[in-house]
């Protein structure tokens, strides 16, 4: 079991080379053409399928229609994969990491990362989370950590509902109950950078992730480090910045490599 709609299932000696459609990318659209196909596709279908036999009848979907809900039909695999491998952070950059979310999946990106999981009461993976409590959370770990991730999946789930209201909500308590929260603690913690940024965005035109580059921000608490671009931060303003990093996963050499050569530098 998992956080909310998200949940895990270990197929011992299965076969993960099957296709599976991801069901935020068919929001409003049949289901049928967007089964499992491919090898061992046949069984991963056939438990989907018995799965609304199963949740026909059960208890809490019966107490969802009575108060006139949609109830929770069938069950959705997809993500399918074997266990990965990953040069922890700890090994690349020499530096003690944590990550907080109420995501399991990224939790778990954070184990194979060698991150500590730090659990935060009322994180839920959705518009009602502690916001707060997540930065306070990290500002504690930063006492003894050298780098703390901290994760927000509400903005996404608001895209992937096409919920525009709940997206501009969820981003200004990111905005304020996040960031805000950090950068008003940081000041004990000696030299730091905080990085803000998103893994992708999700559109609430098409509800459903996009390829397009995400902006990102940097405040190092070394001044010459920063760039000064102006107040915003959105796509538009990245673009004008000029500052491409391609592919993505260079970002973390230059945030943390560039300090760890600044620092020591600073110190000889």
């Amino acid at each position: 079991p998992g956080v909310g709609y998200r949940n895990l299932m270990v197929w011992s000696g299965g076969n993960p080379d099957f296709s599976a459609t991801p069901p935020h990318d068919i929001t409003g659209k049949p289901s049928a053409p967007h089964f499992p196909t491919g090898p061992g596709a046949g069984e991963i279908a056939r438990l989907m399928r018995l799965s609304r036999q199963c949740l026909a009848d059960h208890p809490i979907n019966r107490d969802r229609r009575a108060r006139g809900l949609k109830p929770a039909n069938s069950i959705w695999l997809w993500g399918q994969g074997r266990a990965p491998q990953m040069v922890k952070i700890a090994d690349r950059f020499n530096i003690r990491g944590g990550v907080i979310s109420a995501v399991d999946l990224l939790n778990g990106i954070g184990v194979y990362a060698g991150l500590k999981v730090i659990r935060v009461a009322g994180a839920t993976g959705y518009i009602d989370t502690d916001y707060a409590g997540k930065a306070r959370e990290a500002l504690r770990a930063l006492g003894e950590l050298d780098l703390v991730f901290v994760h927000v999946e509400a903005p996404d789930e608001m895209g992937h509902e096409g919920n525009l209201r709940g997206k501009v909500r969820s981003i200004e308590d990111f905005d304020e109950k996040v960031i805000g929260t950090v950068l008003n603690g940081m000041d004990h913690l000696g030299p730091m950078r905080i990085a803000v940024l998103s893994d992708h965005p999700t559109p609430i035109s098409t509800m459903t992730h996009a390829s397009d580059p995400s902006p990102f921000a940097v405040l190092s608490s070394v001044r010459e480090e920063n760039q000064g671009l102006g107040g915003t931060f959105g796509e538009s303003a990245a673009k004008r910045s000029g500052n491409l990093v391609s592919p993505g996963y260079q970002f973390m050499d230059l945030f943390i490599g560039d300090w760890r050569r600044f620092v020591e530098n600073k110190t000889r």
